[in-house]
């Protein structure tokens, strides 16, 4: 959880769970660190993908993420 920039994880009853997925840049830092490797990236979800539709449509991203600081 400590490798994630954006604190997209949370632990709840001994199982990682995803606090706010539209906060997820899929940057894959929680997967590569995962010890047991059991967390996989889905491809089009979250910040990352929000922020690359906008720029092909020319609309800002729905996740609040229209800004360089952002992500």
């Amino acid at each position: 959880m400590e490798v994630c920039p954006h604190d997209v994880f949370d632990i709840e009853n001994k199982k990682v769970i995803i606090k706010d997925k539209n906060s997820c840049m899929e940057c894959g830092a929680f997967a590569r660190n995962c010890p047991m490797f059991v967390i996989n990236i889905e491809a089009n979800v979250g910040c990352a993908a929000e922020i690359i539709l906008g720029w092909l449509t020319g609309k800002e991203p729905s996740c609040g993420c229209g800004s360089a600081d952002c992500c």
